[in-house]
C-alpha cells in the first residue's frame, strides 16, 4: 500500500502542470499574502490586491487582431440628425413618427441616424446653438421638430445649401400668425415641410432617400 501511494505520488510529481495565466498569477499572490501571522488582518487588502491585479492584466492585455465582426452594421459616411424639444423621441410625440421614419430609411440606405434634444429653454436663442452643433457635424439631413426648432432651421437654411432640410409643422403658424405665414412663402430650396399626421414617418424617410441617392452613396 506504501508502495502504491508513493508512486502515485511519484505521478503526480512528474506529470506536468500547465503554464499559469495571469489571473492565476495574481490569484497565487494573493493567497500568499493570506498565509502566516496576521492572515485575517491581511485578508481585506489581499483581495483588493487580488482584484487590482486581475483588473490590470484585464485592462492592459492588448485585443488580438482579427477580421471585423460580419454581423456589425456598415453605415454609409451620411448623416441624418433630428432636432427636438427636450421630450426628444418620447413615445406618442411627433418627433417619435419622424424618428421611425429615420429608421426605416436607415435600414433601407445604411444612412447614420441620430437625434439632439434642446434642452432649457425653448425659445430661438436657445435653440440656435443646438442647430449649429448639427451643422458643424456635418448632418447631411436636418429635420426640425418644434416651433422654435423649425423657425430657427427656416431661416438658416438658405445659408447651408448643401444640406437638406425637413422642419414638421406642428401648428406653430396659429400661434406665429401672419409672420409665420409668411416666412412660409420665402422657404428655402432646400427645405421640405413635412404635415403632422398618417404620412409624416414616410415623408421623412422619401427625404433621407433622395438625399442619399444624389449624395452618390
Amino acid at each position: 500500500m506504501k508502495s502504491r501511494r508513493d508512486g502515485r505520488d511519484r505521478e503526480k510529481k512528474t506529470t506536468a502542470s500547465p503554464a499559469r495565466t495571469p489571473v492565476a498569477r495574481a490569484m497565487a499572490a494573493a493567497a500568499g499574502v493570506l498565509r502566516g501571522r496576521g492572515a485575517w488582518v491581511a485578508g481585506g487588502v489581499a483581495a483588493v490586491v487580488a482584484l487590482g491585479l486581475v483588473g490590470a492584466w484585464l485592462f492592459t492585455d492588448e485585443e488580438k487582431p482579427g477580421p471585423p465582426d460580419p454581423r456589425a452594421r456598415q453605415y454609409k459616411e451620411f448623416d441624418a440628425c433630428l432636432l427636438t424639444d427636450e421630450k426628444g423621441i418620447t413615445q406618442g410625440t411627433l418627433a417619435a413618427s419622424v424618428w421611425q421614419g429615420m429608421q426605416k430609411a436607415s435600414l433601407e440606405t445604411r444612412a447614420r441616424v441620430s437625434y439632439v434634444p434642446v434642452m432649457g429653454p425653448q425659445s430661438v436663442a436657445n435653440v440656435r446653438p443646438f442647430f449649429n452643433s448639427l451643422i458643424q457635424r456635418q448632418c447631411d439631413v436636418v429635420v426640425a421638430v418644434g416651433a422654435p426648432q423649425t423657425q430657427v432651421t427656416r431661416a438658416d437654411a438658405g445659408q447651408h445649401a448643401k444640406v437638406r432640410f425637413v422642419v414638421v409643422d406642428g401648428g406653430s403658424a396659429e400661434k406665429a400668425g401672419k409672420a409665420e405665414k409668411t416666412e412660409k412663402a420665402k422657404e428655402a430650396g432646400n427645405v421640405t415641410v413635412a404635415q403632422p399626421g398618417e404620412e409624416l414617418e414616410a415623408t421623412v424617410a422619401d427625404v433621407i432617400r433622395h438625399a442619399v441617392r444624389a449624395s452618390g452613396m
